[in-house]
């Protein structure tokens, strides 16, 4: 099935050059895996703390910069020899903390259903847990759609730029919410199908 994360190979191309940068001054893979999560942690904080709608269009942005940092951080390791068992648990320990820390906003709006938002947040740690038992059974890490990292990046980058124009939008997110459950469940049957 089709994932925004086909596109990473293209965005990789354009990041070389800054990553050939980053690696001879020094940067190091985990500093920016640690700069991405807490990048996404203070955006979620910002927002909860506001309690505005205009906040929301901070999401597009950091969850742009969010996804340039995943990829710099993984080409650091895999072309500058970076590689190292902690970075393999801050990759995906990092990933699931700023999902979750990006997602707890959409708490805020009214009419949401904390039950349908909470069981989506759960879904998307069940779909990045499911990628990470692959390497257990020999295989690769699994990162199959339609509802994987960068998918999710797109749904909530969408949702930042749409709510604050037109908060009624917000009305249909519960509604959202059991389309995104849906399509979490699909990604992983995929990625276990993979796997097998």
């Amino acid at each position: 099935m089709i994932s925004v994360y086909q596109l990473k190979p293209k965005f990789q191309q354009l990041l070389r050059p800054l990553v050939s940068g980053l690696a001879n001054a020094g940067v190091t893979a985990n500093q920016v895996t640690v700069v991405a999560m807490l990048l996404s942690i203070a955006t979620g904080a910002v927002i909860l703390w506001q309690q505005s709608l205009v906040w929301f269009y901070l999401l597009p942005i950091v969850l742009f910069i969010r996804m340039a940092l995943n990829a710099i951080d993984g080409m650091l390791a895999r072309e500058h020899d970076q590689k190292s068992t902690l970075g393999a648990y801050l990759n995906e320990f990092g990933d699931v903390i700023s999902d979750v820390a990006l997602l707890l906003p959409l708490a805020i709006l009214p009419g949401i259903s904390i039950e349908l938002l909470a069981g989506f947040i759960f879904m998307a740690m069940m779909v990045e847990f499911v990628g990470v038992i692959a390497p257990m059974v020999g295989k690769e890490r699994q990162y199959q759609g339609p509802m994987g990292k960068s998918d999710r990046a797109l749904v909530l980058g969408l949702l930042g730029m749409t709510l604050p124009l037109w908060p009624i939008v917000g009305t249909y997110l519960n509604y959202l919410f059991m389309g995104l459950i849906i399509l979490s469940v699909v990604t992983m049957v995929n990625r276990v199908k993979a796997a097998l």
